[in-house]
């Protein structure tokens, strides 16, 4: 049931993409508009239809629809029994402002629908951002279909192919994919004839000749002219950028793994990289991680929609990599869930076939390598924040690496314990932001507190963290190592919260962390001038809270004899 609160806030927020008005007062609603725009919701993302409420958000009445009332049982058979396959519907009224208003929930996750009298339609954005109900054309539907893993378009048998259609140096290069990729790759497939390794990958169909070719075979061994022939919405665009000029600007039509190839030897050309030694060992921080570009640009390839207009878009701008690709994200992904949904490819059998030969991960879990190739390197997490319900935009932010936090990562990832993304997320949020708490980190990891408190206090456990507070108001910082290792001792103090005390309060906690301080570390730490920190440290010897050692540029600081008791608290 909906409360008229509820109702209020609905109308509030105005028409969108699952919200429809349909006013009745100046004219009567005909059954017909009720049963369109009811399917035309159920073609997109289920939601409301709120009858008697016009297109500006006026509440200007519903008729009553079975004489002198409406009844909505009555309502709701009428829709069902005008939809195939049959959308059932909740159907209530309320009074608002002293007018009745007819509520139609409809739900979502529903097969593509069509009236009995075949109609199809959808709910769509115009030029201005106002939703409405357009036709539903069969691209469109196959599309919607593959979206919601009710179809998968890549396993389509395109009629026109032929055996020919078919490249046999594309054959080859997947055999060479397949070799340099040992332990990503099923091996078996190498050692194949040309029309047993077809079939096996599932991507042509006959005896023993090949027949039937599906899309999936198409794109990734079909001929340039038979792509553009057959194929014509297939293209991926390279561009490089610098600022408002275009340096590069190619558009290619190859089969995909001619495609990944080429989009990869053209990252090794521009990605450059620095040296960091780690124990005495060569470590390269590159630009951007060559493993993260390479299933980004994979994903995009294999999840476009290859019903829809438009090229994988791969832009390299001066402080990022973007890349761009047609079709929004399967129903069940968002943004919220995009590290923990189970994978849900909008072209398995081409999935599957990437997968096999080696160019993605069989596990479906790309998105951790995407994200462990910024983090480790102290870079902020890929941004899908672009991404729309027509397409998926992954930003791969770019500029100076965080030499030291990648020295830190690197330093403790091991074999046979490797640095997990979610604590690379934390590390990197806390360097950042200087704290963290279990619900942010639980945002942060697309898990429930629980999870993200188990890897805080693990990551407490092996010294990384240290935590102040119980229960919900506990949060968790660098302990003293952490910051010894990856920044100034005195940012270790100042994240300890004492900014609201004395300064000699924030000198002798650092001295109780850290054994000593110069009177440069007390300008850093206290934020003073020099003059300030040479007055606080006569303060403090006077007292006889700090010794001084040493004189000219080698003075430092220690504690005095009534100083060595454990830290003020907090």
């Amino acid at each position: 049931m909906t409360t008229v609160d509820e109702l209020r806030q609905v109308i509030g927020a105005g028409e969108s993409l699952t919200v429809e008005f349909k006013g009745d007062a100046e004219q009567a609603l005909s059954d017909r508009e009720v049963i369109e725009a009811a399917m035309c919701l159920a073609n997109t993302r289920g939601g409301v239809l709120l009858i008697g409420v016009s297109d500006d958000g006026v509440v200007s009445g519903a008729r009553p629809r079975h004489g002198s009332y409406t009844d909505v049982r009555r309502l709701e058979a009428l829709i069902a029994n005008s939809t195939v396959p049959s959308c059932p519907v909740e159907c209530e009224v309320l009074a608002l402002d002293g007018q009745d208003v007819i509520v139609v929930r409809i739900p979502d996750g529903r097969a593509v629908t069509a009236t009995t009298s075949g109609v199809y339609k959808r709910r769509a954005l115009d030029v201005h951002g106002k939703p409405q109900c357009v036709p539903f054309y069969p691209h469109e539907i196959q599309s919607r279909e593959g979206s919601r893993g009710a179809q998968d378009p890549s396993a389509l048998v395109v009629m026109e192919a032929r055996w020919e259609d078919l490249d046999p140096l594309e054959l080859e290069r997947l055999r060479q994919t397949i070799a340099k990729n040992p332990g990503r790759s099923d091996g078996a497939l190498a050692g194949l004839s040309d029309a047993e390794l077809v079939k096996a990958l599932g991507i042509g169909e006959g005896g023993d000749k090949i027949e039937r070719i599906r899309l999936a075979g198409l794109l990734l061994l079909g001929r340039e002219e038979a792509l553009r022939r057959l194929v014509p919405t297939h293209e991926v665009a390279f561009q490089v950028l610098s600022g408002t000029k275009v340096l590069v600007n190619d558009i290619l039509r190859w089969p995909l793994i001619r495609v990944a190839d080429e989009l990869t030897a053209r990252f090794d050309a521009r990605n450059t990289e620095q040296e960091l030694f780690v124990g005495g060992v060569r470590a390269g921080v590159p630009d951007y991680s060559r493993q993260g570009f390479r299933e980004a640009v994979h994903n995009a390839l294999v999840h476009r929609d290859y019903t829809a207009r438009g090229a994988v878009h791969v832009f390299w701008r001066d402080q990022e990599l973007e890349i761009t690709n047609p079709g929004g994200f399967p129903d069940s992904v968002n943004l919220g869930n995009l590290l923990v949904v189970a994978p849900q490819p909008r072209n398995p059998m081409l999935a599957d076939a990437f997968k096999r030969i080696g160019l993605v991960e069989r596990t479906g879990r790309g998105i951790d390598t995407i994200y462990e190739g910024q983090l480790r390197y102290g870079r902020s997490a890929p941004d899908y924040s672009r991404s729309s319900i027509g397409t998926v935009q992954v930003v791969l932010p770019g500029g100076p690496a965080n030499l030291r936090l990648a020295r830190f990562i690197i330093e403790r990832d091991r074999p046979d314990r490797p640095v997990t993304v979610e604590e690379m997320l934390i590390v990197n949020t806390i360097d950042r932001e200087r704290r963290i708490a279990v619900d942010r980190a639980a945002t942060l990891m697309q898990k429930g507190e629980a999870a993200a408190r188990a890897v805080l206090e693990r990551l407490v456990e092996n010294g990384v963290l240290e935590a102040r507070g119980e229960g919900r108001p506990r949060v968790y910082r660098f302990a003293a190592a952490t910051y010894r290792a990856i920044g100034p001792a005195t940012a270790y103090t100042r994240a300890s919260g004492f900014e609201p005390l004395q300064q000699e309060q924030m000198v002798l906690s650092h001295l109780r962390a850290h054994a000593r301080i110069t009177r440069s570390d007390i300008m850093d730490l206290c934020q003073v001038t020099e003059a300030r920190a040479k007055t606080l440290l006569r303060r403090l010897l006077k007292a006889g809270d700090v010794v001084r050692h040493g004189v000219g540029r080698g003075t430092y600081y220690t504690l005095g004899t009534g100083n060595t008791s454990a830290p003020v608290k907090q």
